[in-house]
């Protein structure tokens, strides 16, 4: 099937971004069923939540200890971090302070650990390939747990995520349940996700229906697929349901359509790492201390909690 990738103006990229994060009139509604986000006491209506939710957390020694004793001694982690809009990451208004649930649970688990985080923004599909050469330590994006990214990466998770659909509101689509739902349709989406790899996996259901097939846009740049929904390139946007929720709050021509599965989203590590029992001890540990609902409340993704974290469980069928 032809693949469509387009070149989109930095220019162009940085104000899809900012409607993402800025317009919008009164409150944000709901988003995943918890918390508004910009809720917390101080924020303007619409805006990207700030509250400290994270800097209280003190240092747990049975989890420091977990730690291999190198890790211990240099006090830092390297993490590659992608930034895309809410809740995950984002850059505030000043275009240089990252922000975001990813953001959030990341330090409060360093805290939990008594490490520094030296973070470095990098693409999403730049950060798996980059782990198992060590460049970075760990690596943070919405990663979502599938099979497939198991063989090489390993995840401790601490939220479940998974796969959503959006379109404009003038669009016809009510719901979308099924791939073959998106016959006839172009679908942009986030190039190295595992959006992408389903949308490629049944890419014969239309065919195998007797239907003109979907195309797939592929775009490095989350601003650069919302541009496409926008001037009528795509018809659907396949993204992160807590995201598609969180932008459709934010853009008031556009509509949630539906979820379309669920993930367990963790950080990622190369293969076989050592750091694993550690990060999973200190989420375990964030659950127990209420900072992890904390985090969630901020960024109204409540539905996202997970019992306890688990280091690479199976894909969520």
């Amino acid at each position: 099937m032809s693949r469509t990738r387009h070149a989109v103006a930095f220019a162009l990229i940085t104000a899809a971004a900012l409607t993402l994060t800025s317009c919008g009139s009164g409150d944000p509604a709901t988003a995943g069923g918890g918390a508004k986000p910009g809720a917390e006491p101080g924020a303007k209506p619409g805006k990207i939540p700030t509250a400290d939710v994270v800097s209280s957390v003190a240092k747990d020694e049975a989890a420091a200890k977990l730690l291999p004793a190198d890790v211990r001694s240099r006090g830092t982690l390297t993490v590659a971090a992608a930034v895309g809009t809410p809740p995950g990451a984002t850059y505030l208004e000043d275009g240089k302070t990252v922000v975001g649930q990813d953001i959030d649970f990341a330090e409060a688990v360093a805290r939990v650990l008594g490490l520094r985080l030296k973070r470095e923004v990098a693409s999403f599909e730049a950060i798996l390939p980059a782990l198992g050469s060590g460049k970075y330590h760990l690596g943070t994006g919405n990663f979502g747990v599938t099979d497939e990214r198991r063989k090489t990466i390993d995840f401790v998770t601490y939220i479940n995520d998974g796969q959503g659909l959006a379109a404009l509101k003038s669009s016809k689509l009510t719901k979308i349940s099924d791939f073959t739902d998106l016959c006839g349709l172009n679908v942009a989406t986030g190039a190295g996700t595992t959006f992408e790899a389903s949308l490629e996996k049944n890419e014969d259901s239309c065919a195998k229906a007797g239907k003109k097939p979907y195309k797939i846009q592929t775009y490095a740049e989350t601003g650069a697929i919302w541009i496409s929904l926008q001037q009528g390139r795509s018809d659907v946007v396949m993204s992160t349901i807590n995201g598609l929720r969180y932008a459709v709050t934010q853009q008031g021509d556009t509509k949630f359509l539906n979820e379309f599965k669920r993930l367990d989203v963790g950080f990622a590590f190369k293969k076989g790492t050592p750091l694993a029992p550690a990060f999973q001890a200190a989420v375990n540990r964030l659950k127990a201390d209420g900072t992890y609902d904390r985090i969630l409340k901020k960024w109204g993704t409540t539905e996202s909690a997970i019992e306890k974290s688990e280091i690479s469980p199976p894909e969520i069928k």
